[in-house]
């Protein structure tokens, strides 16, 4: 299992500085909203090929008030590897270069981490994805190729960039037929190669799929399929002969596409047909709670897949998934992520979700700029048994010490007095010691009393 045992990120969306040991196989980011939780799954989902699982640019997840630079570097447990990645200083042409390091080496780019470590995610971006537009559906796929074949991004990109070229030759010189002749040959080797591997995913995923669906199971299998002419092409034809049938079908299609102002046919037009697998329907047909849990079947199949398909149980990232389920879908969840053999991410709101966590599962607070642990209760790991009753259930704060940052319930105020700032108690989660950053003078509670 490719876990990770520290997080450290530094300038990084809303934190300054982190450095996070985590031991657990389920780790929960329990804290309100825009506390940073998805900020964490950001920061790991770097460490995959691709822009990560908000599809945003390196130069807008540096923190802001920072310098324009950040950096995010895990360690993976049983010393398997340290990764890093991040934007470095302003180079004397203006320019923040691009880093990536595996042990402290540089690598040229995260490409390099899948010999370490593979991804895979569920957003609540998605919960439209059976519904929604096509394009959608084909980052989907991508992403879910992706995490088996790191290279497709670098065949997707080609591929985006021979459109816009073919494009740009209709639009300025439909005339030119040599250029034409040569971006078309360029096209329709990328073309097949992209539609082939995302065919080949299908498959696989399919048939995993078919190996492991429980008719029982509250998540239900689905049953997925390609459409699409590139696609048509290659599940009836070799690779070359595909590839000859696609450029002639460029060919053929010039004047369409630039009245179009765009290539018609090919990847970028194909889209991933999903349907409930029990009621053989369409999945967008489906209720919402129906298509979150087709949906999280679709996402638990695929992590199975490359852990076959790779030889590392990938980490898996979900967030805010849990507040979309009912109590009994909520402990399957739990159940099948225990047997998944992953290590797990996952954000809520609530503490009271994730109440029914195996054991060994691991409860962060997170507010903004810091994470810190939680006992299985929901309150902060280490407070004395004296003072929880004085403290109430999490959220309670302290301004320096690992803590989250809501209100501790302290005693009150005599009438017509002000209440005491936070200098002016002691820590309770010092357990006696007075915290380092608050005045000497500082006066202590202890179990509530003043």
């Amino acid at each position: 299992m490719a876990a990770v045992a520290r997080l450290i990120l530094q300038d990084f969306r809303s934190y300054e500085a982190l450095d996070l040991p985590v031991e657990g196989q389920i780790v929960a980011l329990i804290g309100e909203n825009g506390a940073g939780k998805t900020n964490i799954l950001e920061a790991l989902s770097l460490f995959t090929p691709g822009r990560g699982l908000r599809r945003a640019e390196l130069a807008s997840m540096a923190r802001h008030g920072g310098d324009g630079s950040f950096a995010a570097s895990i360690t993976l447990a049983e010393d398997a590897g340290r990764l890093g990645i991040g934007l470095g200083p302003l180079d004397p042409e203006g320019r923040r270069p691009r880093l990536a390091r595996v042990d402290g080496a540089t690598v040229g780019s995260a490409l390099a981490f899948s010999d370490y470590l593979r991804v895979v995610w569920l957003t609540p971006d998605l919960d439209g994805l059976f519904r929604g537009a096509a394009g959608d559906r084909r980052r989907f796929l991508d992403r879910l190729v992706l995490a088996i074949d790191p290279s497709h991004a670098t065949r997707s990109n080609a591929l985006e960039r021979a459109l816009r070229s073919r494009n740009r030759i209709l639009e300025e010189s439909p005339n030119q037929g040599q250029w034409l002749d040569a971006v078309e040959r360029e096209l329709a080797e990328l073309g097949v190669a992209v539609a082939a591997a995302r065919a080949e995913t299908v498959a696989r995923l399919s048939a995993i799929i078919a190996e492991t669906r429980d008719e029982a199971s509250p998540f239900p299998y689905a049953d997925i399929a390609l459409s699409g002419e590139i696609d048509a092409l290659v599940a009836r034809l070799p690779a070359v002969d595909a590839e000859d049938a696609y450029r002639e079908l460029l060919r053929e299609n010039r004047h369409r596409d630039r009245a179009a102002g765009r290539s018609l046919a090919g990847p970028q037009a194909s889209d991933l047909e999903v349907r409930h697998g029990p009621k053989d329907i369409p999945a967008g047909q489906d209720s919402t709670g129906e298509q979150k849990a087709l949906l999280i079947g679709l996402v638990l199949a695929h992590a199975r897949l490359v852990a076959a398909m790779s030889g590392i149980a990938p980490l898996v990232l979900l967030d805010e998934v849990a507040a979309h389920l009912d109590p009994r879908r909520r402990a399957a969840l739990y159940e099948a992520l225990t047997e998944l053999g992953c290590q797990v991410w996952m954000t809520g709101a609530d503490a009271a979700l994730f109440g029914d966590l195996p054991a060994g599962a691991q409860r962060f607070a997170v507010t903004p700029g810091r994470i810190d642990p939680l006992d299985c209760d929901g309150t902060p790991a280490g407070v004395p048994a004296s003072l929880a009753g004085s403290l109430g259930a999490f959220p309670w704060t302290c301004p320096a010490l690992p803590c989250s940052r809501a209100s501790i319930s302290s005693p009150s105020p005599r009438r017509g007095r002000r209440s005491r700032p936070w200098s002016r108690v002691r820590c309770p989660r010092a357990s006696g010691a007075r915290c380092p950053s608050w005045p000497a003078s500082s006066r202590a509670i202890s179990s509530g009393s003043r």
